[in-house]
């Protein structure tokens, strides 16, 4: 097309970006597929015939429709992939998720929901992927629980049995745990709430919070424990350890999408940067 614009071999490719040669063979290999010559070639300009007069129209209307197609594409690359996440995913650890997706060509669009609502929205297609909270066992990523407070403690972990009242403190504030809602799920709020009655504690002293903000201030303003993983304990300032009678306590998540076609999407991005997110330890911690 740019070739009869230009009346030239050279200029017009040129103007197309490509090595004359190129155009020139291109050329020639549609006047081969059409059986008609498009161009009347001499020494001083390169002019259409009246075969390439006709045809240029549609060759106009393709070269448009290409251009759409590339503009697009783009366009299809850049919309953004709705994700939902756990609410107690850091900022930061957000930040660089998203920052690794779009170097892998996925942009992100993070929804923070408690596991409940995850499943939902996955259910009803409104995200496209969600991190579910499922048993450690079967999950793609595994993070570990404990108990986290004030004050430092000298030992390896803490014995839930060592919260129960003893008769002599009968009328003093009973310590509790609290449980946050991305732990209120069966795998997690099960084990630890039937090892406080197996060792003697009140059912008020393991305890779900409406949310993470509450439970830690909890912990933050009294004797009370958090359950919650090590990166979230460093987070707030507090002391944490694992649990004694349940030192295998975890969290388990796996990456689900509702389409096959996001599956392979979701694959591009960093398995690390999803534990960071979740507060997985690093292999050497």
């Amino acid at each position: 097309m740019v070739v009869g614009e230009y009346g030239s071999f050279t200029d017009g490719a040129a103007v197309a970006r490509i090595p004359q040669s190129v155009a020139s063979r291109r050329v020639a290999a549609l006047e081969r597929r059409f059986g008609a010559r498009l161009f009347n070639r001499s020494t001083r300009a390169v002019t259409l015939t009246s075969f390439g007069r006709e045809v240029l129209p549609s060759a106009k209307r393709l070269v448009e429709l290409a251009d759409t197609l590339d503009h697009n594409a783009e366009r299809a690359k850049l919309r953004p992939f709705r994700m939902a996440v756990p609410t107690i995913c850091s900022p930061l650890q957000l930040a660089r998720l998203i920052a690794g997706g779009r170097h892998n060509g996925l942009n992100l669009d993070l929804h923070a929901a408690d596991p409940g609502e995850r499943a939902e929205l996955l259910r009803t297609m409104e995200v496209r992927a969600a991190l579910m909270a499922i048993p450690p066992g079967e999950g793609s990523w595994r993070v570990p629980l404990g108990l986290a407070g004030g004050g430092a403690r000298k030992s390896r972990a803490l014995y839930v049995e060592s919260l129960r009242p003893s008769r002599a403190d009968r009328d003093a504030r009973r310590r509790r745990i609290w449980v946050q809602p991305e732990d209120d799920v069966p795998h997690i709020r099960d084990p630890l709430t039937r090892l406080g009655a197996a060792v003697g504690l009140q059912p008020a002293q393991v305890l779900v919070a409406n949310s993470f903000a509450a439970a830690a201030a909890d912990a933050l303003a009294s004797t009370d424990l958090l359950l919650c993983s090590a990166s979230q304990a460093g987070e707030l300032g507090l002391h944490w350890l694992p649990i004694g009678e349940l030192a295998q306590l975890a969290r388990g998540y796996r990456l689900v999408t509702g389409l096959s076609e996001d599956t392979q999407r979701t694959q591009l991005l960093p398995a690390a940067d999803i534990g960071h997110c979740l507060g997985q330890p690093d292999a050497d911690g």
